[in-house]
């Protein structure tokens, strides 16, 4: 189920939307359906062509070379 972030072109409140199929949003405050669609930090696009995952590049951190977050797996040796 998609969630999508609006914001509210009536009365400015922001807010979440679970949108099913073809639905449109609606304000929860105001119930119009004048929104303006936003940008989710979270939202991500995981289209790969083979089966194997691959670190991103080095950790943004430290560069450590297997990846985001590796500094924080401690020593795996």
């Amino acid at each position: 189920m998609p969630i999508f972030e609006y914001i509210c072109k009536e009365c400015h409140h922001q807010f979440e939307a679970l949108v099913y199929g073809k639905e449109k949003a609606e304000c929860p405050k105001c119930h119009t359906k004048k929104l303006e669609p936003q940008l989710s930090v979270f939202a991500v696009s995981a289209k790969s062509g083979s089966s194997s995952t691959k670190a991103a590049g080095p950790c943004g951190s430290c560069g450590d070379p297997r990846g985001p977050g590796a500094c924080s797996l401690g020593d795996m040796n």
